[in-house]
C-alpha cells in the first residue's frame, strides 16, 4: 500500500512539474495523452498495414494536395511567430534568452503558444505515415520515417512542458522553414507528372534537412558551453545527442539514395513520382523507392 501511495504521489508531482505557463495548455501537464498518441501511432502502422494487405490502395491525391497546402501555411505561420518573437525582438538574446516561467508578458506568451502549436503539428504530421498505410506504400514506412515522427512528438512535448519558448526557439524555427519548403514540394509533386519540370530543386531538400540538423546541433553545443544548470543543461545535452542520431540516419539515407543504381526516387508524402531522380527529405519519408516501386 505504501508503494502504491508513493507511486501515486510521484505521478501527481510529475504532472505538477514543469513550466507553470505551458502546464495550463492542452495535453501538456499530464503525459497520458502524448503517451496514448505515440503508442496509437505505432499500433496503427502495425495493424493498418496488415488490414490493407488484401485491400486496394486508396486514391488520396486531392486530399493530400489539400493537406500539403495546409501544412505549408501552418509552417509559415509558426515560423513567423518564432521569428517575430526572437529575431525581431530587440530585447531577445538569440544565444540564450533568460528563462522566467513567471513572465506572462504578451511577447513571452506568444512564444510559448507558438511552441505549443509546433508540438501539436507533430501530431498532425502522423498523417504523413497514415497516407503511406492507406496507399499501401509500406516500403516508405522506414525506420527513419517512423523514428523521426514518433520521437519528435515526445521531444517537443517534454520541451514545451519544461523549457518552452525562449529557451528552445531555434530548433522549431529552423524546422518550420524546412517544412514550408518540403510541403510546397510535395504539394506540387502531387498535382501530377507535368509539374516535374518545375521541381528541379528537389535534390536540395535533404541537404537542407542535414544543414538544419548541423545548425541545431551547433546551437545546442553553444548552450552546453554556457554551463547551464538543472533542466536546461539536461535538455541541451538531450537535443545535442538527438541531433546526432538524426544526422546519422539522414546521411545514411542520403548516400544510399544518391549512390544507388539505377537512381532512386523517394515517395513524396504518398504522392506519385516520375523520372529517375531522388526526391529528398527523410523527415516526411525517410525511405527510397526503386523505379519498379513508383
Amino acid at each position: 500500500m505504501a508503494l502504491l501511495e508513493k507511486l501515486s504521489q510521484g505521478w501527481s508531482d510529475f504532472i505538477k512539474s514543469g513550466d507553470v505557463r505551458s502546464n495550463k495548455l492542452p495535453f501538456i501537464a499530464d503525459p497520458t495523452y502524448v503517451i496514448i498518441a505515440s503508442t496509437l501511432y505505432l499500433v496503427i502502422i502495425k495493424v493498418g498495414t496488415r488490414l490493407m494487405a488484401n485491400q486496394k490502395p486508396f486514391d488520396l491525391r486531392r486530399f493530400i494536395i489539400g493537406y500539403n497546402f495546409f501544412s505549408v501555411i501552418f509552417s509559415l505561420w509558426m515560423m513567423w511567430e518564432f521569428f517575430a518573437c526572437s529575431f525581431l525582438n530587440p530585447d531577445f538574446n538569440l544565444r540564450y534568452n533568460g528563462f522566467d516561467e513567471t513572465d506572462t508578458s504578451p511577447t513571452a506568451m506568444r512564444l510559448v503558444n507558438a511552441h505549443w502549436w509546433y508540438f501539436a503539428s507533430k501530431v498532425i504530421e502522423f498523417l504523413d505515415t497514415f497516407f503511406f498505410v492507406l496507399r499501401k506504400k509500406n516500403n516508405q514506412i522506414s525506420f527513419l520515417h517512423v523514428y523521426h515522427h514518433w520521437s519528435m512528438l515526445l521531444l517537443q512535448w517534454s520541451m514545451v512542458k519544461y523549457i518552452p519558448g525562449s529557451a528552445s526557439y531555434f530548433g522549431p524555427l529552423c524546422n518550420c522553414f524546412i517544412h514550408a519548403v518540403m510541403y510546397t514540394y510535395y504539394m506540387l509533386a502531387a498535382i501530377g507528372p507535368h509539374m516535374q519540370k518545375y521541381l528541379w530543386w528537389k535534390r536540395y531538400l535533404t541537404r537542407m534537412q542535414i544543414t538544419q540538423f548541423v545548425l541545431i546541433w551547433a546551437y545546442c553545443t553553444s548552450l552546453i558551453l554556457l554551463d547551464l544548470k538543472g533542466i536546461f543543461y539536461f535538455f541541451s545535452w538531450l537535443k545535442w545527442a538527438y541531433m546526432i542520431t538524426l544526422l546519422a540516419l539522414f546521411l545514411n539515407f542520403y548516400f544510399k539514395a544518391y549512390n544507388s543504381k539505377p537512381k532512386a526516387t523517394v515517395a513524396a508524402n504518398g504522392h506519385a513520382k516520375s523520372n529517375g531522380h531522388v526526391e529528398t527529405n527523410g523527415n516526411a519519408n525517410g525511405s527510397v523507392l526503386s523505379k519498379k516501386d513508383e
